[in-house]
């Protein structure tokens, strides 16, 4: 047992020599791995330094110039994500100020703003936002919104005053219960804080899966396949080639996400709240998991340029099924199944709560248990996809003839 134990032992580190040769000696992977994994959350963080922004510049054209919209406007200009720096007379000044870059946004009245809500309808009022920066939407967006839900409470009380009932009855009838906002964990909102955390993680699952395929798509361009078995392993040793390419690949991205769920963090002053422990543990779990993720997709791979495309089109859907931007409850049946196929849905979430809440292995028992049976999933698929791949080249002759046979048996019926 002991000897057979360090002969899978030598053949794993023999395929795990060899690909890191075949790495260090891609150009291409390389500049992947140190810009993308090195540089992307230096980056990331230098652009959004400045996570909160204040007194974001907008302009209002109000059309119905009544009550009603001149104390919305100056209950907006009132609040600390936008400052009203310019009254319109119409869209077209609005427009010129907003193309001169000396507003970053519009909100619009329309004439019979006062109007519709006189007559007990639902009056709008539209927002018009600078999407070069997040921060500018965000700003404007929660600044009205704010003002909006403040308004809204108002004409409730308004209206169960109009139908007989007192002041204080009429607030109780609106604020039934009464609650505090608490947001202990990202008080100011930051955007920062909000997006990068979930980043963190996606760049070492993005990164690894490009960098392994990018390495696959080479190697079928060029006639070669990572599964096939160097020299006396033929014809056995899949799971050898699978422990070996990942340990490779393990050694890599932990250096990488211990940078990026550590260091980078502390260099940029993020909330490190959680046991650094917990955090080494799920950083790991969840390498091995991307490990064989992208082992496991990347036979898919026959092109090498092919990558690019998944780099642009995956990413974002990547980046929204982690549930940082929009609650998993309301995803569509098929993106919420869709999503239990990545490891970010687990990890992204339970290091957001580690992290920048405080969060412990137990509390995130969970989503971390979710990483390990992920994992044993594509452990498994990792070794089927190697042994299919290693069955396919060994027995490529015949399978090309059985082809040929059958189709010539087939024309034959059809005739």
């Amino acid at each position: 047992m002991l000897k057979y134990i360090k002969t899978v032992l030598k053949d794993a580190l023999l395929v795990f020599n060899r690909e890191l040769k075949l790495l260090i000696h891609d150009g291409g992977a390389m500049i992947i791995l140190i810009a993308a994994g090195f540089l992307y959350p230096i980056l990331y963080n230098y652009m959004y330094s400045n996570g909160v922004l204040e007194d974001t510049p907008i302009a209002v054209v109000d059309e119905a110039d009544c009550s009603d919209s001149r104390r919305m406007i100056r209950e907006i200009d009132a609040t600390r994500e936008v400052a009203i720096v310019a009254h319109c007379t119409d869209m077209q000044e609005a427009r010129e100020l907003f193309q001169k870059r000396k507003v970053n946004g519009i909100i619009y009245f329309p004439s019979d703003f006062g109007d519709v809500l006189a007559s007990r309808q639902t009056a709008k009022f539209s927002i018009y936002a600078d999407m070069s920066s997040f921060l500018y939407y965000k700003n404007l967006l929660m600044g009205s919104e704010f003002v909006m839900l403040s308004e809204i409470n108002e004409i409730k009380i308004d209206r169960f005053m109009d139908s007989g009932l007192t002041a204080q009855e009429a607030a109780q009838s609106v604020h039934t219960i009464q609650y505090e906002d608490n947001n202990p964990y990202n008080r100011a909102f930051s955007y920062s804080i909000f997006l990068l955390s979930a980043i963190f993680l996606l760049i070492i699952q993005q990164v690894m899966f490009y960098v392994m395929s990018l390495i696959a798509g080479t190697q079928r361009e060029e006639n070669r396949s990572f599964a096939t078995l160097p020299g006396a392993m033929r014809g056995r040793g899949v799971v050898r080639i699978v422990l070996g390419r990942g340990g490779a690949y393990w050694l890599i991205f932990m250096i990488i996400g211990l940078y990026v769920a550590c260091i980078v963090p502390a260099m940029f002053k993020f909330p490190q709240r959680g046991d650094f422990a917990d955090i080494v543990y799920l950083v790991t779990i969840f390498v091995v998991d991307c490990v064989f993720f992208s082992m496991t997709w990347s036979t898919l791979i026959t092109r090498r340029e092919s990558v690019f495309i998944l780099l642009l089109f995956m990413s974002p859907v990547c980046l929204f099924l982690t549930g940082c931007s929009w609650p998993t409850t309301a995803f569509p049946a098929f993106w919420k199944y869709f999503s239990y196929l990545l490891p970010t849905t687990f990890g992204a979430p339970a290091f957001i709560n580690m992290n920048t809440a405080g969060a412990d292995l137990v509390t995130e028992l969970d989503l971390v248990r979710y990483l390990h049976i992920q994992t044993i999933v594509y452990f498994v698929t990792a070794c089927i996809a190697v042994y299919l791949e290693n069955y396919v080249i060994r027995h490529k002759d015949e399978i090309v003839s059985n082809f040929f046979e059958a189709r010539q048996r087939y024309r034959k019926t059809e005739k």
